[in-house]
């Protein structure tokens, strides 16, 4: 074993390990069953989910097996685990939906050839009343209660659904089906990954080691959110993944540099000396964007994003490349045009960016949303400072 790869791996990006010293000489004492779960609560995996997979990656390549379960049954019941809110009950035919491409999205980063792909439906659906409920008596409520989540919602006298109670036992229970000799996740998880070693204890199974990595935010510097729109997705085309990581605060960029690019740790740590000895962050935000395009996409993909980028903000042009949308209406309100346009997500973000000024047709500013405009054929709509459609 390189034991100076499986120092990295414990080290860069991690939060939390249990059993860190068991979980060393594991390491270097056999193959290890490695379990990974990943809810299918939206159609694409952003780079805040990508960064355990590549922790996988690592431990992949040092010829441990990796056990991916798809939590196609948990993601109906709905992970509570840093959520303010109640989840809400997702139903089979939309994760169905959001399963589409997920084995496609996991192949950028982990070879899907060596991994042991499960589905936790496989088991969690033919569990009886009796064996929820044996399982359901390993925990107690002041357990639930004091997960800080539950803890603030109930100070807060919010809602919590006993099925989101449900989510750390069925989670914890796949560690007892697959024999997981260690577990990976968020450091939101370490509440159900701790329920996977209650669980193996009840079964009389080793309890797994616990590898949590540290958590990222979104580009605004608050939680990432796909309803918040500050994510970026391993998906994402190379110019609009680009133009994102530029958008993003300062204070961000070493977390990026350290936890979404496979640079070595002694350039990380430069960076971030650069950074607060005065270097300009633009700068800085255009190598990262340039090493996360390039892990994603191509090198070349990155070079012609960055061209791009600086053609269309920092020359003030237009991109070559503008996408086309048909409108049959000659007139239409302001707010409605931009909803065809499929730039938004609803009216309200979109009367929101109006009256922020930020949509411009034919590089004119117009901030009444209720506005008939006129519509031609090769009109240019600008969208923000990134979103361009011309009309056919």
């Amino acid at each position: 074993m390189d034991n100076n790869k499986i120092n990295e791996i414990l080290t860069r990006g991690i939060e939390d390990i249990i059993e860190k010293e068991h979980l060393t000489k594991a390491f270097e004492s056999k193959k290890l069953r490695i379990k990974f779960g990943i809810d299918p609560t939206g159609p694409k995996i952003h780079l805040g989910r990508a960064i355990p997979l590549w922790k996988l990656r690592d431990l992949q390549e040092l010829g441990h097996q990796i056990v991916l379960i798809i939590g196609d049954f948990t993601a109906q019941i709905g992970d509570p685990s840093d959520k303010l809110s109640k989840r809400p009950f997702l139903t089979e035919e939309e994760i169905k939906k959001n399963l589409e491409n997920y084995k496609e999205q996991l192949g950028k980063i982990l070879d899907l050839k060596k991994v042991e792909y499960r589905y936790n439906s496989e088991w969690l659906k033919d569990l009886t009343f009796k064996e929820i409920g044996q399982l359901a008596e390993i925990f107690s409520i002041q357990q639930m209660l004091a997960r800080r989540n539950f803890k603030d919602r109930f100070e807060k006298k919010q809602e919590i659904s006993l099925r989101e109670c449900l989510y750390p036992i069925m989670q914890g229970y796949d560690s007892v089906q697959i024999k997981s000799d260690v577990e990976v996740g968020g450091f939101d998880q370490l509440f159900n990954l701790k329920a996977g070693r209650l669980i193996q204890k009840h079964f009389n199974q080793p309890e797994q080691d616990i590898l949590t990595c540290k958590m990222l935010l979104g580009l605004d510097g608050r939680k990432m959110s796909t309803s918040w729109g500050n994510i970026i997705t391993i998906v994402d085309e190379p110019n609009d993944m680009f133009g994102k990581i530029m958008s993003m605060h300062d204070e961000l960029i070493p977390d990026y540099f350290l936890l979404c690019t496979k640079l070595p740790l002694e350039e990380v740590n430069k960076i971030k000396q650069e950074l607060e000895q005065g270097a300009n962050p633009r700068d800085l935000k255009a190598r990262l964007a340039k090493e996360i395009v390039t892990l994603y996409h191509s090198k070349e993909q990155a070079d012609q994003a960055e061209q791009e980028f600086n053609q269309v903000f920092k020359d003030k042009g237009k991109p070559t490349d503008i996408p086309e949308i048909e409108i049959k209406e000659k007139k239409l309100k302001l707010i409605d045009l931009i909803l065809q346009t499929k730039q938004v997500q609803s009216k309200s973000e979109a009367r929101r960016l109006i009256e922020q000024k930020a949509v411009k047709i034919n590089d004119q500013v117009n901030s009444n949303w209720q506005e008939e405009t006129e519509i031609k054929s090769g009109d240019i709509i600008q969208i923000g400072r990134r979103k361009f459609v011309k009309i056919k």
